[in-house]
């Protein structure tokens, strides 16, 4: 029974979208303030039945309801009670269900949070986010029912994928998805804006704050997935530009474009048609990115329609959305006049230059990840575009962007002088130049660009912390009155040094893992060692283990350093019930140069265990940088200035005579 009031409170969401999308349009066409207003309980409402909905699906999972076809394709009574709970997101109809969910809660959080919202401009954002939810709500309700029963009810489910029972794979959807799902309301706002035909500063600081959160959440999912990538698939990278990665990936770039150019709207009141397109570019690349994750179009971990009907529903999902909001775009952009005006040597020139190189550079990724499979649409031609052709060409757009990044800061609006912007920085030169000089000392037998690559990283650093030096006249004025000014900095100040820090944190460690990795692969009987870097691996052996949903072979090994004491990793090879699938759990040792990762394989013809043993140096540096980043989104988004919008009229004051 509450499968069925699961799938009614699904069903009656698509009515309350479909009132949030048509009422209070009409209301703002027609200057009705009492339908404009219906918007907002619209929000709460359908993001409550959702809930419900959501609510009852996970109930299912978790008391393992089998007569629900759902439950039974993806779940097993013996799993851990952690993935029973991922396992509602970890499948087709679940995840879609999710998607929704989360963005009736950015739907309901503009409601809530969007008071000083202009009455129609309100009414106009939630109606577009209505539209978008009737669209997907009108998929699941039709295609694809996460409620469907199955009669007779069997008796065992058949499980969930054993590479997506991790506790990292049961945070990382909600958060890649609440950053996909984030970008609809710049895509929203977007819209309405062109509707309305007004874009102005105040529009731009409500924008902001939405990006900045969706941008924050795909920073964190994409970094959780590549750490899980890291130390679950056992093959010691964390990064393959793999289709679904760059799915993720390509609107994360254009999100960071689009933070950047609406500062230039706030501040001068320019780059306004530009930044209308980026925040439409940003939604339909997360639209893209779901059509490829759920059509079935890719084989991989992450792809879980394999159903043409589902397919081709998305792709019509696409095409209205994208194709309508990009011939409204070429209808009303140009009654959206820009006013501001600006030198090219100039902070909004530095913001422009970063515009450019981070939209080439998702272009370059986008070319990449989809002419294969237009290629092979058109022609049934099998072709793979790998990491050569991703790392060459987004390395050559991406270097530029990053030897810019601290200086933009350091130059005036409207006007400046390179020169003396660039004479500021001389303290970040030095600790880069100082950087690559120990760098080349020290691994003077490596790539020949690696030693560039960490001065790189280390300017970025420095160039942060030299930003912010300048802004708190650190050594230029009394120390009290430095930390005094640094308390005082607004939140978005703060923010941005943090992010373009992290960005460097994380160059040092790409550098590193890329430049300086080593690996050996050989097959070893027990009490046999290899040796990786400085440490020697002895294998140990083997001995069986049986967990909740799994039998295991757990593989020992011990390591030993230099002047350390030994230490002892195991790697598993695992296998799960009752999908009789294998998978490889491994065995990392971090220390502060690199991590020492171990992953035991299958058994050769001799019966010795194949083992692949890495060290891969300063690795945990690009997690480190994303947290860093996000920890900067975080001082951004708490800035007040975000929470302004349009000026309320205040209550006139009666003056009081005087006694």
């Amino acid at each position: 029974m509450i499968i069925e009031f699961g799938h009614f409170a699904l069903v009656l969401a698509l009515i309350v979208a479909v009132y949030q999308t048509v009422v209070p349009l009409y209301g703002a066409a027609n200057g009705n303030v009492a339908l404009m207003r219906g918007a907002a309980p619209a929000s709460y409402l359908q993001l409550f039945l959702l809930a419900i909905a959501f609510a009852a699906l996970t109930k299912a999972y978790v008391t393992s309801d089998f007569s629900v076809h759902n439950v039974w394709a993806n779940s097993h009574s013996a799993k851990p009670l952690i993935y029973k709970i991922s396992g509602v997101w970890g499948n087709h109809e679940g995840s879609m269900l999710l998607w929704v969910l989360i963005l009736a809660a950015f739907g309901a959080a503009v409601g809530l949070f969007g008071g000083n919202l202009p009455p129609g401009l309100k009414a106009r954002v939630l109606a577009v986010q209505g539209s978008i939810s009737v669209a997907f709500l009108l998929f699941l309700v039709t295609v694809s029912n996460p409620f469907a029963r199955t009669f007779p009810p069997p008796i065992e489910g058949k499980g969930l994928n054993p590479i997506l029972q991790d506790p990292a794979l049961a945070i990382h959807p909600p958060l890649l998805y609440a950053g996909y799902v984030g970008l609809s309301v710049a895509f929203s706002f977007a819209i309405a804006a062109l509707i309305e035909g007004r874009v102005d500063a105040a529009w731009a600081r409500w924008v902001r704050p939405w990006t900045l959160a969706a941008w924050m959440f795909l920073t964190l999912g994409i970094a959780m997935g590549s750490w899980w990538a890291y130390y679950e698939l056992g093959w010691g990278g964390w990064w393959f530009w793999d289709p679904v990665e760059n799915a993720s990936f390509m609107p994360w770039l254009v999100s960071a474009a689009l933070l950047h150019s609406a500062i230039v709207v706030e501040k001068r009141n320019a780059l306004k048609v530009w930044t209308i397109l980026l925040a439409i570019l940003a939604f339909s690349l997360s639209l893209i990115g779901t059509f490829l994750v759920r059509s079935g179009v890719l084989t991989s971990v992450h792809a879980f329609a394999v159903d043409p009907e589902r397919g081709v529903f998305i792709l019509a999902i696409l095409s209205v959305f994208i194709g309508g909001s990009l011939a409204l775009y070429a209808w009303r952009a140009p009654v959206l006049q820009a006013t501001g005006v600006f030198a090219p040597v100039s902070r909004e020139g530095a913001l422009v230059v970063n515009n450019l190189l981070l939209a080439t550079s998702a272009a370059a990724v986008f070319i990449g990840t989809l002419y294969p499979l237009a290629l092979e649409a058109v022609t049934g031609e099998k072709i793979s575009v790998g990491p050569p052709y991703f790392n060459f060409t987004f390395g050559i757009l991406v270097l530029p962007l990053l030897l810019l990044v601290p200086l933009g800061p350091m130059l005036s609006w409207k006007r400046a002088e390179l020169w003396p912007a660039a004479r500021r920085l001389w303290f970040a030169a030095v600790v880069a130049l100082l950087c690559g000089v120990l760098a080349l000392a020290l691994q003077y037998r490596g790539p020949v660009m690696a030693p560039f690559g960490i001065a790189l990283g280390a300017w970025l650093i420095a160039g942060s912390l030299n930003e912010l030096g300048e802004r708190v006249r650190l050594f230029r004025a009394p120390l009290a009155t430095s930390w005094q000014r640094l308390k005082g900095l607004p939140g978005q100040s703060v923010g941005m040094t943090l992010a373009h820090l992290g960005v460097g944190v994380m160059v040092v460690g790409i550098v590193a893992i890329t430049a300086w990795r080593q690996e050996v692969v050989t097959s070893l009987q027990p009490d046999e060692t290899l040796q990786v870097a400085d440490t020697r691996i002895t294998f140990l052996g083997e001995t069986p283990f049986t967990g909740p949903n799994y039998t295991a072979t757990v593989g020992r090994f011990k390591l030993e350093r230099p002047g350390r004491e030994p230490v002892i990793l195991t790697s598993d090879k695992r296998v799960f019930l009752p999908s009789r699938q294998p998978t490889t759990e491994v065995g990392i040792l971090p220390t502060w140069r690199g991590d020492i990762y171990v992953a035991m394989g299958d058994k050769d013809i001799n019966g010795a265990r194949i083992v692949r043993a890495y060290f891969n140096p300063l690795v945990t540096l690009i997690w480190i940088g994303s947290v860093i980043m996000f920890i900067g989104g975080i001082f951004s988004l708490a800035d007040r200035r975000h929470r302004v919008g349009a000026p309320k009229r205040s209550k006139s004051v009666q003056p009081q005579p005087a006694e």
